[in-house]
């Protein structure tokens, strides 16, 4: 005989946001009702409600999750041995660009999800892109130590390449680009900024 375990709280949330995030990225997120939701999982509306009080806290807590897939692949390429500050910039913003390129091209009725979530997750956006700051920050501080960069405020600093970079950031503003060669303009404008930080080395005579 088979003793079936009874789901934790926690894993009917998470069987419940992943099931909406499917259906949103399959009908569209207008077109999904929590009727529809609840009828996938097997389960009445009324018990959907238990868990999320609306479809947009469901998209709040799918965007928490992004965010943090995000945030681990930032701090990973931040703490890699063997690669300069200037790459790890660098890739960090090409790790962020490819993130939103792979969500938009994959399933382009993720759109109005996204505009959802940007509208109810504000206070969680603007806390990620302190997180991301601080990891370049770090990376900045890492630069000075070396000797590769000039002595500067890296706090400061992560905030003017985070607001040069918003476009590559902003899931609406890559959508809006997505035919042109974002990469590229990644490499161009990182590098143009740390440029201006880094070390002038005196020519050899």
């Amino acid at each position: 005989m088979t003793i079936r375990v009874k789901e934790t709280p926690d894993e009917t949330r998470e069987r419940i946001t992943r099931t909406a995030e499917a259906l949103f990225r399959r009908m569209g997120f207008a077109k999904t009702a929590v009727a529809d939701i609840a009828g996938e999982l097997g389960m009445s509306p009324a018990n959907v409600y238990r868990f999320f009080p609306s479809k947009a806290a469901i998209v709040k807590t799918i965007c928490q999750r992004c965010l943090c897939e995000i945030e681990a692949e930032v701090a990973e390429i931040g703490a890699r041995p063997g690669v300069s500050p200037q790459q790890k910039i660098v890739e960090i913003y090409l790790a962020i660009l490819a993130y939103h390129k792979a969500n938009f091209l994959a399933e382009r009725r993720v759109h109005d999800m996204v505009l959802v979530a940007i509208e109810h997750n504000w206070e969680n956006i603007e806390a990620h892109k302190m997180r991301v700051s601080s990891v370049v920050a770090s990376v900045l501080a890492e630069g000075i130590a070396a000797g590769l960069f000039v002595p500067h405020d890296p706090v400061a600093v992560s905030k003017v390449i985070l607001g040069a970079c918003v476009r590559f950031c902003h899931p609406v503003l890559v959508a809006q680009d997505i035919d042109e060669d974002q990469e590229a303009a990644v490499r161009t404008t990182v590098r143009f900024l740390l440029r201006s930080l880094e070390v002038e080395r005196t020519p050899i005579a």
